[in-house]
């Protein structure tokens, strides 16, 4: 009898396998954190509609964006519950973090205020998920006029600001992905091209590369690069432009963004410098993230190289935000945000300078806070690339 083959082993550059999925042990760690930060900021608890919040806290995300009440209700000591219209319950209840959660379902033509006012402290201050639908929260100051709310970006801007090793996990293979997309991107042509052609090339690579969702592809050439959040358009690029590439979007449920900006052909001593002194904030930037350090003094560090060198008015936009279920969320690094850095934290560091009418440059990481200081999670070379 022939001996058994030799079993296969996947080739050296085999993609990475998936990150295994959150449990519902991790779900309920994190809602007893938000539990317990709710309470410390004297809040009776808090209040989650559908959304980040709700998928960072339960892995629960509604099929449908609808307008029947969706409530998560989250109290210090005891079990969070999570109010849900009947006809969604099944989806509800097969979500990650349902195990750990109390499913309490209503149906239509019955009040869930009525279900959910029970629940809450009839004197208590709570917080309330940023997207929470007004409508019914006044529906719930009608029923509990005894109670107040604050907004979760106000309340606890921190929720979801620290990461555990396993979010972190998830945000380096976005970011990898996103790397990839970009060196895969510089084997492209640019002159000649309209700026939503190399858009969509962007897009396509980053789904190739495992993203599941593309949430911006910037492609700013020239003057159009002056504007920091400019959506590529019809322009057609042209030998001599400088091209500012800003993309990202969610892989394995989280953020991916990095920028780098790109020269078609040969530069002028003007647009290598202006890149130099972009290159040399972003680095700036960078030293400066280490854990008990003051957010701003990421923005500080940076846009201090940049105004030393003359183009101060030129720098426009905070230098950084967080990252992780959503692209954009606390914290910000911007003058005025004083709270520490943390290990765990994820965030960008992206100077820039825009000169208007004539180009743009900005240069974009996501790091990480360590123990001892800040970890890149984008790693492509940040020299200005030649194209063509």
């Amino acid at each position: 009898m022939p001996a058994a083959p030799p079993p296969v082993t996947p080739p050296s550059d085999a993609p990475p396998a998936a990150p295994p999925p959150f449990t519902a042990d991790d779900y309920r760690a994190r809602m007893a954190r938000a539990a317990d930060a709710a309470a410390g900021a004297g809040l009776a608890g808090l209040l989650v509609a559908p959304g980040p919040d709700l998928v960072h806290l339960t892995g629960y995300r509604p099929t449908a964006d609808t307008e029947r009440l969706t409530l998560l209700v989250v109290v210090a000591g005891r079990d969070p519950v999570l109010v849900v219209p009947a006809l969604e319950a099944p989806d509800a209840a097969r979500a990650a973090g349902a195990p750990a959660l109390t499913l309490r379902d209503w149906t239509d033509g019955t009040d869930p205020y009525g279900v959910t006012a029970p629940l809450l402290d009839p004197a208590g201050r709570f917080g309330v998920s940023d997207n929470a639908w007004a409508m019914h929260l006044l529906a719930l100051q009608r029923a509990l006029p005894g109670t107040s709310y604050a907004a979760l970006t106000e309340a606890l801007p921190m929720l979801r600001a620290v990461k555990d090793a396993r979010e972190l996990e998830r945000i380096a293979a976005a970011g990898a992905a996103a790397d990839a997309a970009y060196e895969e991107i510089l084997k492209v042509g640019f002159a000649g091209r309209r700026e939503t052609d190399v858009a969509a090339d962007l897009a396509r690579l980053l789904r190739e590369h495992g993203h599941s969702q593309v949430d911006f592809t910037v492609v700013g050439s020239g003057p159009n690069g002056a504007d920091p959040h400019h959506e590529a358009d019809e322009r057609v690029i042209d030998r001599g432009d400088m091209v500012v590439l800003d993309f990202g979007g969610l892989k394995y449920g989280y953020g991916s963004d990095t920028t780098r900006t790109v020269h078609v052909g040969e530069p002028t001593a003007e647009e290598r410098r202006v890149h130099e002194v972009v290159r040399a904030a972003q680095q700036a930037g960078f030293e400066a993230v280490r854990p008990g350090a003051a957010c701003q003094e990421v923005d500080r560090a940076a846009r201090a190289v940049i105004a030393d060198a003359g183009y101060g008015a030129y720098f426009i936009h905070r230098t950084g935000h967080g990252i992780g279920v959503t692209t954009h969320e606390p914290p910000y690094m911007i003058e005025g945000e004083e709270r520490p850095m943390v290990p765990g934290m994820c965030f960008s560091v992206e100077p820039g300078v825009y000169l208007p009418g004539r180009f743009g440059v900005r240069i974009e990481d996501i790091v990480t806070v360590t123990e001892d200081g800040g970890r890149r999670l984008n790693n492509t070379p940040r020299e200005m690339a030649i194209v063509e």
